[in-house]
């Protein structure tokens, strides 16, 4: 099954992560083998829908990477767009607001970089985090956090309506799977910069930010906002799922290089230039 049917909410569905198993390999990815064929494959056509996205220059494409800490957002990103021009693709990461950003609206720092016409935007993680955190650490009460879910779910349909594509991944990992890539992050001093004690921290927390994930997927999953549950204790696998599903949202886009301006080829006509087979006779009296 595609994984877009595979993993896929629907709106008004009831949201158990438990009853997803993080260990789950996507079909196409059942070993690393396997799944780094699969990728072989799908990354160039992404490449080249990406460069047709950009060309086209009419569509606009946000993806959103959520998950718990360890969960492989930065490594889906480096995998998953590894060979895309980076003139059409920009990340963006939301951390702690700033006193500027606190001193507005939560959703005021989102607005300004959303994708243009034709480009692909990846939020590593996003204006979720302002529900997550402050639901899980009870800065805010639970009406808050019904109002600001509103409120992303309406900030949502403004975006689709005004011609943006979104996809939303929550990258489901495993507490145990989370474990041993802080330990490993630990033991290899190439990936002590990416340790914090913020995740130590947030480890007994776990069963809060499991709950506080489950209402936000049901509250905000939408036909045309949808979430996907992306099982992601295999690496590999994980990001031929989030491949797999950008694949067929670009396919699914219409899209066309556009065609020359009828003015260029009067210009061109002028100068004596009347097209490609033309300028090749040419290049070759001049050789």
């Amino acid at each position: 099954m595609h994984p877009w049917k595979r993993y896929r909410l629907r709106d008004g569905e009831k949201v158990r992560l438990a009853r997803w198993d993080p260990a789950e390999r996507a079909d196409g990815a059942g070993s690393d083998r396997a799944a780094k064929r699969t990728l072989a494959a799908l990354l160039p056509e992404i490449d080249r829908r990406q460069s047709l996205l950009y060309a086209d220059h009419r569509h606009r494409l946000l993806v959103v990477l959520q998950g718990m800490d360890t969960a492989g957002k930065d490594a889906t990103i480096r995998r998953v767009f590894e060979g895309v021009n980076p003139q059409g693709v920009r990340v963006a990461r939301f951390g702690v607001p700033t006193e500027p950003e606190r001193a507005r609206d939560f959703l005021w720092r989102v607005h300004p970089v959303v994708p243009a016409d034709g480009e692909i935007v990846i939020f590593n993680r996003s204006h979720y985090e302002d529900v997550l955190w402050p639901r899980v650490h009870r800065t805010i009460d639970e009406r808050e956090v019904a109002r600001r879910l509103r409120a992303i779910r309406d900030f949502e349909r403004l975006l689709v309506e005004e011609g943006t594509t979104i996809l939303k991944f929550f990258l489901h990992v495993s507490r145990s799977e989370q474990k041993r890539r802080l330990e490993a992050r630990l033991a290899d001093p190439t990936k002590h910069w990416k340790f914090s004690v913020h995740d130590l921290a947030e480890r007994p927390l776990w069963p809060a930010y499991q709950t506080a994930y489950e209402a936000l997927l049901e509250a905000t999953t939408t036909e045309e906002a949808p979430w996907f549950v992306v099982p992601s204790d295999h690496p590999l696998s994980r990001d031929v799922i989030v491949a797999e599903i950008l694949h067929r949202q670009l396919e699914r886009l219409p899209m066309s290089y556009p065609t020359l301006d009828p003015a260029i080829r009067r210009q061109l006509r002028r100068v004596g230039f009347d097209g490609p087979a033309r300028g090749r006779r040419a290049g070759r009296r001049a050789a």
